[in-house]
C-alpha cells in the first residue's frame, strides 16, 4: 500500500500544526458554497456577542441607579426592560446562527464522507487486498463525526470566544485602569499556554486509544466474518482471548487519557481561580478607595464570569479540536493513499459495440520479487471464445484482473479494439465487461437485489429472465420468500453452487460485449454444470468471451485454447488439435478423464488404513 502522507510524529509530539489549516482549507469550498448563509450566520454571531457584553453594562447602571440618593423610578424600569431585551437578543441571535448554519455543516460532512467513500472505491485492488475492513470502517466513522465537531467548535466556539474576549478587554481598558487588562491578559496567556502544552502531550495518548480501538474492532469484524472457520476448529475462546487482549490495550490507553484530562482540568481551574481573585481584589480596593462604585464592582464580577466561562470552554474546545484532529488523522491517511490505477488526463470512453481483445508481450508482477506473467501474447477476435487452462498459480486469473484494469501491466500492452486500456476511462471499460468470478461474494441483501446489481436499472422481468437463464429460477421459487430471500453476510446462507449461479445471472443481466468466466462452474456438481454450460454457451454467442477454467470439459467448444504454465503460454490451439499434438493439454485431458471415470465407477470397499495415532 503506497501512501503519500507524511509519517506520524514521534511519540509525545503533536501532529503537525498544518493539519488544522489543511482541514479548514479542505472544508472551505464546502462551506463557501453557502456563502450568504455563512455571512448571515457570522453577523448573528457578532450580534449575539454585542448583546451579551452589553448586559453587564446595563446591569451596572441599574445597580448605580438603585443605590443613588435621587434615583428616578422610571430609570430602573427602563433599564430592566433593556436588560431583558438584551438577554433575549443573545439567545435569538445564537439560535438564528444555528438555523442558518445547520445545513452548511451537515452538507459539508455528507460531501466529505462521500469523497472518502469514492476515493476508497477508486483505489487499486492491491490496497483492498491489504486493508482490514473493521479498522477502515471505524476510521471513517470517527473521521466523519470529528469533522462535524471540528466545524462546530471552530465556527461556533473559537470565533465567538475571541470576539467576546476582545470586547471585554476593550471595555476594561477604556472604562477602568490598565491594571485590570494586565491581570486579564496574564491570566489568559497562562491559561492558553498551559492548555496547549498539556493538550499536545495528551494527543499521543489519544492516538493510542484510537489505535487500540481500531485494532479491537478489526479483530472483532474479522472473527465474525470467519464465523464458520472459528466453529470448525472450536476456537471461540481463542478468539475471545485475542479480542480481550486488544480491549485491554484500549482500556489502559483510555484510562491514562482520562486521568491526564483530570490533571488538565485542575491546572486550568487553578489559573482561573488566581485570576478571578486578583481581579476582585483590585475592584474591591477601588470601591473602598471611592474610585469605583458598587455597580463597577458588579460589572467587573459579571465580566469575569462572562470572560472565564467562554475561556474555560475555549480550553475544552481546544482539547476537542486536538482530539478531532487525531480522530481524522487516519481518514486523511486514507485520502492520501495514491490511486495506483487512475484515468489518464486525455482518457476517452470505449465506444459501444463488439470488442476485440489483444495482449501484446505482457509482463506483470504483483511483487517485483516474483513475476507472474512472462511475454504473454494472444488475441481474441470480436465474437470469438478463447479459453485459458492450466494448473493453479499459472497466471490464468491475472489475465481477468488486467482486463478489468485492477492493475496496470509492467510491460507490453492490453488492447480493446486497438485502444490501450490505459487510454480508456475505467468506467466505460468496466461497463463493457461482465464476469463470473471464481469466488463469488454477495451483498447481505435479497437474491433479487444481488441479481439486479448487474444492471441496477433493469426491470423485474429482465431479472427473472436472467435467473432462468442461469438455471436458478426453480431453486428461488422453492424458497418461502422467493426472490426476496436474504442471502446473509457475503452470501453465506447459499451454497457455493447457488452463489455461483447468482453470479452467472448477474453477468447475463449486465449483457456486456465482453464476458469473462473465471472458473465459473468450479463450485457446481457435474449435473448442474452440464445444465448451466448450455446457458453459458448461449450467453457467449455473439460476444467476445474469455473462459478461465480448470475442468477441460467446459472449454472443448472454444475457438482457441491457451495452456499456461508458470506465467507463460506453453500451448495453444483448438481442442482436437491440442489432443492430437499429445502435449501438456493432452496429458491434462487424459488425467481428468481418468478421474471422472473413477468418480463414476461403483464404490468399492476400501482396504483398512492404519490409524495415524491411537484413540485415547
Amino acid at each position: 500500500m503506497r501512501r503519500s502522507s507524511s509519517p506520524r510524529p514521534p511519540v509525545g509530539q503533536p501532529p503537525a500544526e498544518t493539519h488544522l489549516w489543511r482541514t479548514l482549507n479542505s472544508l472551505a469550498p464546502y462551506l463557501w458554497q453557502y456563502k450568504w448563509r455563512v455571512l448571515l450566520a457570522l453577523s448573528c454571531l457578532l450580534g449575539a456577542k454585542l448583546a451579551n457584553v452589553a448586559v453587564p453594562l446595563v446591569f451596572k447602571e441599574m445597580i448605580d441607579g438603585l443605590t443613588g440618593e435621587q434615583q428616578l423610578l422610571a430609570l430602573p424600569a427602563l433599564l430592566l426592560t433593556l436588560y431583558g431585551a438584551l438577554r433575549f437578543s443573545t439567545s435569538l441571535f445564537t439560535e438564528l446562527r444555528e438555523i442558518l448554519f445547520a445545513r452548511v455543516t451537515q452538507q459539508a460532512v455528507r460531501r466529505i464522507a462521500l469523497q472518502v467513500f469514492r476515493h476508497l472505491h477508486a483505489l487499486s485492488l492491491r490496497f483492498h487486498l491489504d486493508r482490514q475492513t473493521g479498522g477502515v470502517s471505524r476510521d471513517i466513522e470517527r473521521g466523519t463525526r470529528s469533522i462535524s465537531s471540528l466545524i462546530s467548535y471552530t465556527l461556533y466556539s473559537i470565533l465567538p470566544t475571541l470576539v467576546e474576549i476582545t470586547l471585554v478587554l476593550g471595555i476594561l481598558f477604556f472604562k477602568y485602569d490598565s491594571g485590570f487588562v494586565v491581570i486579564t491578559l496574564i491570566s489568559l496567556t497562562a491559561y492558553i499556554v498551559f492548555t496547549i502544552t498539556v493538550s499536545n502531550w495528551r494527543i499521543d495518548l489519544r492516538r493510542k486509544v484510537n489505535d487500540s480501538d481500531s485494532a479491537a474492532n478489526t479483530r472483532a469484524i474479522d472473527s465474525l466474518l470467519n464465523y464458520e472457520t472459528v466453529k470448525y476448529f472450536n476456537n471461540e475462546e481463542f478468539e475471545a482471548r485475542r479480542y480481550d487482549t486488544q480491549m485491554r490495550n484500549w482500556e489502559d490507553a483510555a484510562t491514562r487519557s482520562q486521568i491526564s484530562l483530570s490533571y488538565l482540568n485542575l491546572g486550568q481551574q487553578i489559573i482561573i481561580a488566581l485570576g478571578v481573585t486578583a481581579m476582585m481584589w483590585r475592584a474591591a480596593s477601588g470601591v473602598v478607595a471611592g474610585t469605583m462604585t458598587i455597580g463597577d464592582l458588579v460589572l467587573v464580577n459579571a465580566f469575569l464570569i462572562q470572560l472565564y466561562m467562554p475561556l474555560n470552554f475555549l480550553g475544552i474546545v481546544y482539547r476537542e479540536i486536538r482530539q478531532a484532529l487525531a480522530d481524522i488523522e487516519r481518514m486523511f491517511d486514507l485520502l492520501a493513499v495514491n490511486r495506483e490505477v487512475a484515468d489518464a488526463p486525455d482518457a476517452v470512453d470505449l465506444a459501444p459495440g463488439p470488442l476485440a481483445v489483444r495482449f501484446e508481450a505482457v509482463d506483470f508482477s504483483y511483487d517485483p520479487k516474483r513475476q507472474i506473467l512472462h511475454e504473454v501474447d494472444f488475441a481474441i477476435p470480436a465474437g470469438h471464445t478463447l479459453a485459458v487452462v492450466g494448473h493453479s498459480g499459472s497466471g490464468k486469473s491475472t489475465l481477468a484482473r488486467l482486463l478489468y484494469r485492477f492493475y496496470d501491466v509492467g510491460r507490453g500492452h492490453v488492447r480493446l479494439n486497438g485502444h490501450d486500456l490505459r487510454a480508456l476511462t475505467q468506467s466505460s471499460l468496466r461497463a463493457a465487461i461482465g464476469i463470473v468470478p471464481q469466488d463469488t461474494v454477495l451483498f447481505n441483501d435479497t437474491i433479487f437485489y444481488n441479481i439486479q446489481y448487474g444492471r441496477p436499472d433493469a426491470a423485474r422481468d429482465e431479472v427473472l429472465a436472467a435467473a432462468r437463464a442461469a438455471q436458478l429460477a426453480g431453486f428461488i421459487e422453492s424458497l418461502p420468500d422467493g426472490y426476496e430471500t436474504r442471502v446473509g453476510e457475503r452470501g453465506l446462507k447459499l451454497s457455493g453452487g447457488e452463489k455461483q449461479r447468482v453470479a452467472i445471472a448477474r453477468a447475463l443481466l449486465k449483457n456486456p460485449p465482453l464476458l469473462i468466466f473465471d472458473e465459473a462452474t468450479s463450485a457446481l456438481d457435474s449435473k448442474t454444470e452440464k445444465a448451466i454450460q448450455a446457458s453459458l454457451d448461449y450467453a457467449a454467442r455473439g460476444r467476445t468471451t474469455l473462459v478461465i477454467a480448470h475442468r477441460l470439459s467446459t472449454v472443448m467448444n472454444a475457438d482457441e485454447i491457451l495452456v499456461m504454465d508458470g506465467g507463460r503460454i506453453v500451448e495453444r490451439g483448438a481442442h482436437p488439435a491440442l489432443l492430437e499434438a499429445g502435449g501438456r493439454y493432452a496429458q491434462m485431458w487424459a488425467l481428468q478423464q481418468q478421474e471422472e471415470a473413477l468418480a463414476d465407477a461403483p464404490a468399492e470397499t476400501p482396504a483398512p488404513t492404519p490409524a495415524l495415532s491411537p484413540a485415547v
